[in-house]
């Protein structure tokens, strides 16, 4: 579904990410894993095309990405919700995933969106910038899924966000996962919801990926070491 190969990043003469290799089945939920600075940010800013490629090349199923605009880059299929969630504050919740509404031929947010979110639907006419952190974490997510993806990129979901929710979180990707055969990328630090939800963990480290595991095959000591500072 998304095939990353020999992807280089850069910000002006200082490379970031030095030729990443993988790839994301059909709902399949990778998880890229690292500490801060590791480049797990830039990476998803350049798949979204925020970020230049400074060589390599990203393709989604037959499409490549590599030279496309962010709008065009979610016109094919791909999502992003990005670190701090980035919600539209003095919008509407409604109005907020309606947004995401643009590049699809739906005319109102569809209901099986609230379904998944319901704190959703209970404060869709209440203002983005009064919502709590996790609330607004379903709202950004929502807003990604009005746009019909076929794949879902989610940097630090957790950040912020109290255990509970984040548990709740987790339930609801793999829901998403399941029912509408996405895709999902999220880049995190926290390894317990990176272990709850994914299928394959990949660990970046000063811009490459120095292990990868299914999660069949997962050391969760081996990643805890490469997490702790």
């Amino acid at each position: 579904m998304l095939a990353v190969s020999d992807y280089h990043v850069s910000y002006g003469q200082s490379e970031v990410l030095h030729g990443l290799d993988f790839d994301v089945s059909p709902k399949e939920i990778v998880a890229i894993m690292g500490r801060n600075g590791m480049g797990k940010t830039t990476l998803m800013k350049s798949l979204m095309g925020m970020v230049p490629t400074s060589k390599g090349e990203a393709v989604l199923g037959e499409t490549t990405l590599t030279d496309m605009k962010s709008h065009d880059r979610v016109i094919n299929g791909l999502a992003y919700v990005p670190q701090g969630r980035m919600i539209f504050p003095s919008m509407t919740v409604q109005e907020n995933i309606e947004t995401g509404l643009v590049t699809t031929d739906q005319k109102s947010v569809p209901e099986d969106l609230y379904e998944l979110f319901p704190v959703l639907l209970e404060m869709k006419s209440r203002r983005g910038g009064n919502l709590s952190g996790g609330q607004q974490q379903q709202l950004a997510i929502a807003r990604a899924l009005a746009t019909e993806p076929k794949v879902l990129l989610l940097d630090e979901p957790t950040e912020g966000i109290q255990p509970s929710i984040i548990r709740e979180m987790g339930r609801v990707l793999k829901r998403i996962r399941d029912e509408r055969g996405l895709s999902i990328v999220v880049s995190e630090q926290v390894l317990s919801f990176a272990l709850d939800i994914a299928d394959r963990v990949l660990v970046l480290e000063n811009g490459e990926i120095v292990h990868e595991a299914t999660r069949q095959d997962i050391d969760e000591n081996k990643i805890a070491n490469f997490l702790s500072v």
